[in-house]
């Protein structure tokens, strides 16, 4: 029979001591040390055990928390600590037998209840450290968005993002303290919110409104999404290569020759547990890709300033690969020699010299070659016709 775990993780809420259930209240009577956030320790009280409050940043009380292997430790943290908490942080460092959480309501729960807004209905998002852009694919007219706040200077900023995206007639309920004897609901319009005066833990629910233009949902956003300084796959073909790539959950795209980060970005924007690394020589186009990540509102996109394939070196093995520029037979070499069985390889090609490269490519390991030919109509003397583009051909092929 196993031991009973050393750490427990307690929920707590802005009602304290009051709000936990008979299995918090045991485990803190039982805790030779609680460590917590200075406010949480104030919302519980005195203890007769040692207190502890944890250090800022957060991940320098792993550590000391740790070194305390064998004693009974309780830590202290917000609602439902696996929700946008400190559960999930803490867990990795841990094996499955060594704690056990006793949650509370989560902040999103209180504020569904309060507001009689369905939770499955809305996103949530935890921005305590992460910018307000991460928002930028979840607004869209009548969304409704729960979003936690790192503290009350926060909501003003809030209002001003939303009202310079264009959606600054979106209703925002405020809401300070949720659950607790302080708790405050205060509903404005983002683009009336003059002055802050909010106290933290504060959250804030938005009834998306305005005429901001919303993120389409499907690949091949137009082109005017991406700053660029004309080194981008155009909107038409980046729609062709994203279904080629195929984006599944959890996998890793390397999107070698990433110019403005355009195909890397909509592959993130495919769901929140993608990945993706871009590779770019050029540190003006690099430095692109990330400020187009930032404003789009995407994550988990590393850029890596250098050539392939020397750059490739060292890097997560990924699931997918595009080739978007810098095609040469010493890449695609490369590339078949090191990349994993089943890596799905995409590249295009425009000029004669990379077309050759990948019929040959295609000769090798197969694959499909395809030829896109596009053509847009524009003004012809008063008249208008069509003006061809280059014609592009991608290889597909699975290694």
């Amino acid at each position: 029979m196993s031991e009973a775990p050393w750490l427990t993780i307690i929920g707590l809420g802005e009602d304290g001591l009051k709000g936990l259930s008979a299995a918090s209240r045991t485990a803190l009577e039982a805790a030779e040390i609680v460590i917590g956030p200075s406010r949480h320790l104030a919302l519980i009280g005195d203890m007769p055990c040692d207190t502890r409050a944890w250090p800022v940043p957060f991940s320098d009380g792993i550590a000391p928390l740790l070194e305390l292997r064998g004693r009974q430790v309780v830590v202290l943290a917000s609602g439902d600590p696996f929700w946008f908490g400190a559960g999930g942080t803490l867990a990795r460092h841990l094996a499955p037998e060594e704690w056990q959480s006793l949650p509370g309501p989560s902040s999103f729960s209180l504020a569904a209840n309060v507001l009689g807004w369905s939770l499955e209905q809305v996103t949530c998002h935890g921005l305590h450290a992460a910018p307000l852009t991460r928002l930028r694919p979840y607004l869209a007219p009548d969304s409704r968005i729960i979003v936690l706040l790192r503290d009350g200077p926060a909501v003003p900023e809030l209002a001003a993002y939303l009202s310079d995206e264009g959606f600054g007639q979106s209703e925002m309920i405020v809401l300070e303290a949720l659950g607790g004897p302080r708790e405050r609901v205060t509903r404005v319009r983002a683009d009336a919110l003059q002055t802050g005066g909010f106290d933290h833990p504060v959250c804030v629910a938005v009834q998306v409104a305005g005429e901001g233009p919303a993120l389409p949902l499907a690949s091949g956003r137009p082109d005017a999404w991406f700053d660029t300084d004309g080194q981008i796959t155009k909107q038409p073909v980046r729609a062709m290569t994203l279904a080629a790539l195929a984006p599944q959950r959890h996998e890793l795209l390397w999107d070698i020759g990433g110019g403005s980060g355009s195909i890397a970005i909509e592959w993130l924007l495919a769901h929140p547990t993608c990945e993706a690394i871009s590779f770019e020589r050029r540190a003006d186009r690099a430095a692109r890709i990330s400020a187009n990540a930032t404003r789009l509102g995407v994550d988990r996109l590393s850029v890596v300033e250098g050539a392939a394939p020397n750059a490739l070196e060292a890097q997560a093995k990924p699931q997918a690969v595009f080739i978007g520029g810098g095609l040469s037979a010493d890449l695609l070499h490369w590339l078949e020699r090191h990349l994993e069985p089943g890596t799905r390889l995409v590249a295009n090609a425009v000029t004669l010299e990379t077309e050759s490269l990948l019929l040959q490519a295609q000769q090798r390991r197969g694959g499909s070659l395809t030829r896109l030919e596009l053509s847009a109509a524009e003004p012809l003397g008063s008249k208008r016709g069509w003006k061809s583009s280059y014609p592009i051909v991608q290889w597909s092929a699975c290694l």
